[in-house]
C-alpha cells in the first residue's frame, strides 16, 4: 500500500510555530515515528508552501497511490483549485487538521476540501495522521 501525506503552507514550521496549538515536535520527527509504526505501508511525505506545487503532487500520485492524507493548512479554507485537484483524481483522500478547526476563528470552520475527501480528522494533534493511516489499512 502506498500512501502520501501532503502538508500545506506553514506546516514546515511545526515544532516552532505556535507550540501551544501545534505542539513542539517537527513533522519530520513525527514522520519517522509514523513510518516505524506502519512497516507494511510505503509512506511518503510532501510539504510545500505553494498551492500549485500541492496541486501538481496530487496530479502526480492521484491515479496510482492507494491514498492521500492531506493537511492543506490555510489553503483548506480558501482553495477551490486544491479541492478540484482532489476531486479530479481517483485516489481517495482523508483530510487532517492538527487543531480543532471548528473551535478556532470563524473563517477556519469551512473547508473546501471536505466534500472531496472520504473523511476528516481534526483536533487530535499529530495523532490524526496515524488515525488516517489506520483508516486506509482497514
Amino acid at each position: 500500500m502506498q500512501l502520501l501525506i501532503i502538508n500545506g503552507p506553514n506546516l514546515n514550521l511545526l515544532g516552532k510555530r505556535e507550540p501551544e496549538i501545534y505542539g513542539s515536535q517537527s513533522f519530520e520527527e513525527y514522520f519517522e515515528l509514523l513510518k516505524g509504526k506502519f512497516l507494511e505501508v510505503e509512506l511518503s511525505y510532501f510539504q510545500s508552501n505553494f498551492e500549485g506545487a500541492l496541486i501538481d503532487k496530487i496530479h502526480e500520485v492521484g491515479f496510482s497511490y492507494d491514498g492521500i492524507i492531506i493537511n492543506a493548512g490555510g489553503l483548506t479554507h480558501t482553495s477551490v483549485s486544491l479541492a478540484d485537484a482532489l476531486g479530479g483524481v481517483t485516489t481517495p483522500a482523508v483530510e487532517v487538521h492538527i487543531s480543532n478547526i471548528h473551535a478556532r476563528e470563524e473563517f477556519r470552520k469551512h473547508s473546501f476540501l471536505t466534500p472531496k475527501c472520504k473523511g476528516m480528522i481534526c483536533g487530535l494533534g499529530l495523532k490524526g495522521y496515524e488515525l488516517a493511516v489506520q483508516w486506509f489499512l482497514k
